[in-house]
């Protein structure tokens, strides 16, 4: 739960997932604790429980070692092109995002049912997406897995991002992951005479 059973601190926890995850990829088994995460939370929100937001959480990350980890660069994702998410999925291992909270939600959680759409809250709620498949994907959240279709997704996602950890610079983090020219190709991108890459922010 990473503390949020009690606190609103689900774009933090989302960042431990995020680590864990890469982390994994090239088999470091290391888990950022809950108190870890708690702790993070309420030092950025100055010790109110007032939740975050995922850019403001991604630029101090960039920063910033969290759990002994620095971000090096992250992109937005069009939370609507299918196939952009699914590429950031199979190519970083996952996907940072934010969605408005169905009034099904939980209890499609709780009973272990794919999130569909639904009315939708004033809630937001911060995930790690790890996997995908033709019927939607798969995130991780409240101390546990859970599914959500694309009818879901295209609902309720309004934030993606990519992320590019350290991790990414290790053998077998991805198969066919060049990370030298990945830096060469968001050189190129980023030249004054080009436009995009507002959406790449780069160390």
């Amino acid at each position: 739960m990473d503390g949020n059973d009690t606190y609103g601190d689900c774009t933090i926890a989302a960042l431990a997932h995020a680590e864990t995850v890469f982390r994994g990829l090239v088999g470091n088994e290391l888990i950022m604790p809950s108190p870890a995460v708690v702790k993070l939370y309420l030092q950025l929100t100055g010790g109110v429980d007032s939740g975050m937001n995922e850019l403001d959480v991604l630029n101090y990350w960039q920063s910033n070692r969290v759990s002994g980890d620095e971000l090096i660069a992250f992109a937005k994702i069009d939370p609507k092109n299918h196939t952009e998410v699914q590429q950031a999925l199979h190519l970083f291992g996952g996907v940072y995002l934010g969605f408005q909270v169905q009034k099904n939600c939980q209890q499609e959680f709780q009973s272990h049912k794919p999130w569909t759409p639904g009315p939708l809250t004033n809630d937001g709620h911060a995930v790690f997406a790890v996997a995908y498949d033709q019927n939607g994907v798969t995130v991780l959240t409240w101390g546990n897995t859970q599914n959500g279709t694309w009818g879901w997704w295209d609902e309720c996602v309004d934030e993606a991002y990519a992320l590019l950890p350290p991790e990414t610079q290790k053998p077998g983090f991805a198969p066919g992951f060049d990370f030298a020219q990945l830096k060469a190709d968001l050189a190129a991108v980023a030249q004054p005479s080009t436009k995009p890459l507002e959406t790449w922010k780069i160390k």
